[in-house]
């Protein structure tokens, strides 16, 4: 299985690549789409760059599924509102290329990485730099989105024993299109 995670942002969108061999996570590819060379006022611009780069994403490296960060609420409603906006963005670029999604919120990510829901973004690239034996820090929106997969890696293998126990599978937390599931 090779998963795609995203974390989604109007200036910048974090992705990473992991394939999943047995019960080894691998590290793949990370990186960050950048609108900010755009003007700020550019909504409909920016949002084209972030679809069509996911879209280079998984032609390039041809993920088998993909997850993304579920949006909170900010303090602010105008950035809580452009950040779902650049999400409905990527996912529908990912939906468009046929793949199955699954969403996590930051909180499940960092549980599932750092141990517990409060790691600061450094606890965070320094735990993704150990479990894919990393030779450097990856940045902080590669990281969250390689946490996101590992977070897939490890929530898809225990829907895959759920659904084989009971034919069912799924908590409403993690979607996944088509009812295909990874």
């Amino acid at each position: 299985m090779r998963i795609l995670g995203i974390d989604p942002g109007l200036r910048t969108t974090g992705f990473g690549v992991v394939d999943v061999v047995g019960a080894d996570v691998r590290y793949v590819a990370s990186g960050t789409i950048g609108t900010q060379h755009l003007d700020t006022r550019a909504l409909p611009e920016r949002l084209k760059v972030l679809f069509d780069g996911i879209g280079e994403v998984v032609q390039r490296y041809q993920p088998t599924c993909a997850s993304v960060e579920i949006v909170f609420v900010n303090v602010n409603p105008q950035s809580t509102l452009l950040l779902g906006q650049a999400r409905g963005a990527l996912i529908t670029a990912l939906v468009t290329a046929g793949l199955p999604v699954a969403e996590y919120t930051a909180l499940q990510m960092k549980q599932a990485v750092a141990g517990h829901g409060r790691a600061h973004k450094d606890q965070i690239q320094e735990m993704v730099k150990r479990l894919l034996n990393l030779p450097g820090l990856p940045g902080p929106d590669a990281a969250d989105a390689l946490g996101l997969a590992i977070t897939h890696a490890h929530a898809g293998k225990a829907l895959a024993r759920l659904t084989a126990a009971d034919g069912v599978g799924g908590n409403g937390k993690v979607s996944y299109r088509a009812g295909r599931q990874h």
